[in-house]
């Protein structure tokens, strides 16, 4: 199966990631990417051919109207002859964020190539502008042959926002439980994440850790809140940069930092590589989004590594932790019980830890990369099967 995948960035999200694990069980596929960045040197580390087909990121974000789109045509339309071309060569293509499916959707047309969409996305308006909104639907609706949502609160986002229900089918996140739990690399990143509290001046600090892309929705802003009210040896770790025209948002949470009188006990560290050892660093990891979280690919993560997971009770969360069972869901923005949250945790670590352990277990068995490939291996069959 010869598979043409799209993304628009090259920048490492979580649907670039997540893409990446799909990319590589194709080793004839060819990985198109509409800007340069992190994620073609990860892909082309894992062997995965790559093409850049654009030097320059097309300048509409989910919020633009109308206006904005139009202005870009100068942008889609080599982009789209590009990839037309190089889809004559392949069974399909496989747009894996709401760009690719723009300049995929139209290439499909003038190709004759089936056309999947991997939603990563809530489709509300939360996320989007209703134009893009009604666009995406529009186009998937026309031309997909399937939409592949990463849950169900996805799945419903799209199926309410007017796309047909008979074109989605829901796969959730995948993993490999090795790179995160078996003895020998517990081992090593029990040993890297005290190297780490050393090297950042925080042993016998209780930590949380906090992993995403600096944005409004993802919250951070609301763990600084938490973190006021926690003991004064609680220490917020931030992991990650801000991606997409947020830098303003950053220096606004350097400024609450300063307001709250907080700069001794939170870290931004930025992009970081080493996500695994950092998370094994940490003592509670908290998944703070203001609005509905497609799925949580972190949440998995920090599953895997065993650690108490205190997560948004909204979206894709809900599908991933059982309050008190396998975490804990706080509601969105509530900076209070989050802080009470954390406060439980600690008093009862006894019964985070056993929570911790249940959650690994879960999360193991309900988010295997084997059964990901295996379930997107069978629909794309299904999409090539039908059209041929």
């Amino acid at each position: 199966m010869n598979i043409l995948f799209l993304d628009q960035s090259g920048k490492l999200g979580g649907a670039e990631l997540a893409l990446l694990d799909v990319v590589k069980d194709y080793p004839n596929a060819l990985l198109g990417l509409f800007e340069e960045g992190r994620f073609r040197e990860l892909a082309e580390q894992n062997h995965v051919s790559v093409k850049v087909l654009s030097h320059q990121a097309i300048a509409v974000r989910k919020e633009s109207g109308w206006l904005a789109g139009l202005s870009s045509l100068g942008q889609l339309i080599p982009l789209v002859a590009k990839v037309t071309r190089l889809s004559h060569d392949y069974d399909l293509i496989y747009a894996n964020t709401p760009k690719a499916l723009v300049v995929g959707a139209i290439a499909s047309l003038m190709s004759r190539r089936p056309l999947v969409f991997h939603l990563h996305d809530i489709l509300s308006l939360d996320h989007f502008s209703s134009a893009n909104r009604r666009l995406l639907v529009g186009l998937s609706n026309q031309f997909a042959s399937l939409v592949i949502a990463v849950s169900q609160a996805s799945l419903k986002s799209f199926i309410e926002a007017g796309g047909r229900a008979e074109l989605g089918a829901m796969v959730y996140g995948g993993f490999q439980p090795e790179d995160y739990c078996d003895d020998r690399s517990s081992q090593t990143f029990q040993t890297k994440a005290h190297q780490l509290r050393a090297s950042l001046g925080l042993q016998n600090r209780f930590i949380i850790g906090h992993f995403s892309r600096l944005s409004p929705w993802k919250g951070q802003h609301i763990l600084i809140d938490a973190l006021a009210q926690c003991l004064p040896d609680t220490i917020a770790v931030f992991v990650g940069d801000a991606l997409f025209g947020e830098q303003a948002y950053e220096q606004e949470l350097h400024a609450q930092v300063d307001r709250l009188g907080l700069n001794d006990r939170v870290h931004f560290l930025g992009f970081r590589s080493d996500v695994v050892p950092l998370m094994t660093m940490c003592d509670v990891i908290a998944h703070t989004s203001t609005a509905a979280e497609p799925f949580g690919r972190v949440i998995v993560e920090a599953m895997l590594c065993e650690k108490p997971v205190i997560a948004a009770q909204e979206g894709g969360a809900l599908e991933i932790v059982e309050s008190g069972v396998s975490g804990w869901l706080v509601p969105p923005g509530d900076a209070d019980q989050l802080a009470k949250t954390i406060h439980h945790c600690r008093d009862h670590w006894e019964e985070a830890l056993a929570i911790a352990k249940r959650g690994q277990e879960q999360a193991k068995r309900r988010f295997d990369l084997t059964a990901t490939r295996q379930q997107i291996h069978q629909l794309l069959e299904q999409v090539i099967r039908a059209r041929s």
